[in-house]
């Protein structure tokens, strides 16, 4: 077996296939959907992953404001947030996000399963959360991924 005919074969922003995908967040756990969500953003389910590039696809999550939480954390889970001025200490319940901006919810819980550097906020930006719907990415024809099922 000639082991010289083996390489690693490491994508990069050239050679990647960047596609479209819809998630419709009605009546899904937001916890189970964002960690699927992230992995799409990632590139995590595509053989030619490479850890230190963007090789994700673009996602679209439409009707956020439906999305579940199990549990209490509804009412108790508590996010904090500080505007760096003494006593600039600010606490939100999700029922309150998801009263006054629904798709904040959604933005957080994928944010922080992103990596927390620069790829990180470049990944970001591939996530499109839409109150309701309809958007306005219909000319990229994207793919429709169901997570309903594999829950």
């Amino acid at each position: 077996m000639n082991t010289l005919s083996y390489k690693t074969v490491s994508a990069n922003k050239a050679t990647v296939n960047k596609e479209w995908v819809l998630i419709d967040a009605e009546n899904l756990v937001l916890g189970r959907m964002a960690t699927e969500v992230a992995r799409i953003l990632r590139g995590k389910h595509k053989p030619d992953f490479t850890p230190h590039v963007d090789c994700g696809d673009n996602v679209i999550v439409i009707n956020a404001e439906k999305v579940q939480l199990t549990g209490k954390k509804l009412t108790d889970k508590i996010y904090l947030s500080h505007s760096g001025y003494p006593g600039g200490q600010k606490t939100q319940s999700p029922k309150e996000i998801l009263a006054k901006y629904p798709a904040r919810l959604v933005e957080k819980a994928v944010r922080g399963m992103l990596p927390k550097n620069k790829l990180g906020r470049q990944l970001f930006r591939n996530l499109h959360v839409v109150v309701g719907s309809e958007h306005k990415h219909e000319a990229q024809q994207p793919k429709v991924i169901d997570l309903s099922t594999n829950n």
